[in-house]
């Protein structure tokens, strides 16, 4: 018998970004990399697992971003024409490295993995959400939502009603996707402030995840810190963040992701090939980008990318599994420690993004592989489980007040308010005080009702957090502020023109075609609550 649980739990989602009005935006190509890098190869692990006979649990949230975006046709059409135009370059790179045996063995492995992705998407008909519900419907996977857009939810918490529409809306999507109300939430960024449990509660969720910090500062002090979740006054359970376990995967000093056999990220063929070669697989403008085929391994640390040597995937994958052993291992020995402490079966909750696994960590697929068959065959002191069934099986829990937290850098808010992203708060309250008071209008007619929808959606698109992030990482930065820009004056212009009863129908269908998120929204979730 088992003595304790582990739970993976995978974030996945990506800011909607979708531009029918232009045959190449870049940014679009965020989603085709997570699929060919992350998605697919995930279902390729899942799908393994199930025919050997594993039994496997785990825990993923999809947004509704991500969502719309894998169910988009355009989207789905550029991928397919993407996977071509990558098939293409790596035949032709073979044919180039005929006569370099390394480079030849490192073209012909991209070629069979393309080749297996295709087969992957071809297989579904491009459909990966139906694809992974399957595994939603068998109960190996727990697929919870998040918030609408990915809202920054302690920032717009002195408007309740645009809170409760990012869950509403989120939670309506959840069910018109998968056939059944979701459990769980990620919260956005993980970001959590006290009395948003009431709202989970109202809008039907069971759980929700924050980081430790949450957890553990929680009134009174939780008797088994972030190794039992807590119940809120409300009945919501929130499941907090294991440090130990998101610390040998996440940290950039003793991460399994830096290890020298694996595969370098920053040493892409796009900026490294001959110019004109490469033109015609990087940006129609001629300026170069990734391709997602990359030849050198990580070698050591404090090494120059020049300095960097072939990668070998065999070696790479031999690390893998060596590397699931270890965090096998470790939580066993976790594991047994708290359970003679606790005198209960503790759970260890690991979350991480899920582009960490294939996209930034291209081993990272093989090492959720190589986990659950470990923990599957070789151990038996803890049950790898999924938060919903976790709940199930154990429904008593401590009653506790969670404490204001996120995921973020120092655990709050700042790195989502700060000097180089405080200026978009104003508009976005201004915007929502707006959104609010048209919210009670009833529309007198089919135009109005679409040009009220439509303002809410660009409200909600308007107040993603990627914005804010990627305006304080520094990267992308004018296109996180033309997206905040653009979704703020749609908005400003269909409030003027919901305000006189005069929308522009011509304008208002080339932005319903552009920003076609939520086809089934209804501004009445703006309502004074």
């Amino acid at each position: 018998m088992a003595i304790g649980y582990v739970a993976l739990v995978l974030h996945a989602h990506l800011p909607f970004v979708r531009h029918p009005e232009s045959d190449y935006v870049l940014e679009e190509e965020w989603l085709y990399e997570a699929i060919t890098e992350t998605y697919i190869p995930l279902l390729r692990v899942f799908e393994g697992l199930k025919q050997d006979g594993i039994d496997f649990k785990i825990t993923m949230s999809m947004t509704p971003p991500l969502v719309s975006m894998l169910r988009d046709p355009l989207l789905q059409e550029r991928y397919d024409a993407h996977l071509a135009q990558l098939e293409e370059l790596i035949g032709r790179e073979i044919e180039r490295n005929a006569n370099n045996g390394h480079l030849k063995y490192l073209g012909e492995h991209y070629a069979s993995e393309f080749s297996s992705t295709r087969k992957i998407w071809e297989h579904h008909k491009g459909d990966l959400i139906t694809a992974f519900k399957q595994f939603q419907d068998s109960n190996n996977l727990e697929i919870m939502t998040c918030g609408a857009t990915h809202g920054y939810l302690p920032l717009m918490k002195m408007y309740p009603q645009a809170v409760w529409s990012q869950l509403q809306v989120a939670y309506d999507h959840y069910g018109e996707t998968f056939g059944r109300p979701p459990r769980g939430i990620w919260l956005p960024e993980c970001a959590y402030y006290e009395g948003l449990e009431r709202m989970l509660a109202d809008v039907g969720l069971r759980y929700f995840l924050i980081d430790g910090h949450g957890i553990l500062y929680a009134r009174p002090r939780p008797r088994f810190g972030t190794y039992a979740p807590i119940f809120t006054e409300t009945g919501v359970a929130a499941f907090g963040r294991d440090h130990e376990s998101s610390q040998q995967v996440w940290s950039s000093e003793v991460g399994y992701p830096g290890a020298a056999e694996y595969r370098e990220f920053y040493k892409d063929l796009g900026w490294e090939a001959e110019y004109e070669y490469i033109k015609p697989y990087i940006m129609p403008n001629g300026q170069r980008k990734n391709t997602g085929i990359k030849y050198h391994k990580i070698t050591g640390r404090g090494l120059g990318l020049s300095d960097k040597t072939l990668y070998d995937p065999y070696w790479a994958r031999e690390k893998s599994a060596e590397h699931a052993a270890n965090f096998m291992y470790n939580r066993e020995q976790q594991v047994a420690n708290l359970h003679g402490i606790m005198g209960r079966s503790p759970i260890v909750v690991s979350p991480y993004d899920a582009e960490l696994f294939g996209h930034w960590w291209y081993e990272g697929p093989w090492f959720i592989d190589y986990l659950f068959r470990k923990s599957w065959y070789d151990q038996k002191t803890y049950q790898m489980t999924h938060l919903a069934d976790y709940l199930r099986a154990e429904p008593n829990q401590q009653v506790c007040r969670p404490s204001q937290s996120s995921w973020g850098y120092k655990g709050f808010h700042e790195y989502w308010l700060n000097d180089t992203n405080a200026w978009i708060y104003p508009h976005l309250h201004k915007a929502a005080e707006r959104m609010i008071e048209i919210s009670t209008i009833e529309a007198a007619d089919e135009l109005e009702l679409r040009g009220l929808n439509q303002a809410a959606r660009e409200l909600l698109l308007a107040q993603s957090s990627d914005w804010a992030f990627i305006m304080r990482t520094g990267t992308m930065v004018p296109y996180a502020v033309r997206r905040t820009r653009s979704h703020l004056m749609r908005f400003n212009k269909l409030y003027e023109d919901i305000k006189i009863g005069k929308i522009d129908s011509g304008w208002l269908e080339k932005v319903e075609l552009m920003d076609n998120i939520f086809p089934n929204v209804n501004y009445r979730s703006y309502r004074p609550l």
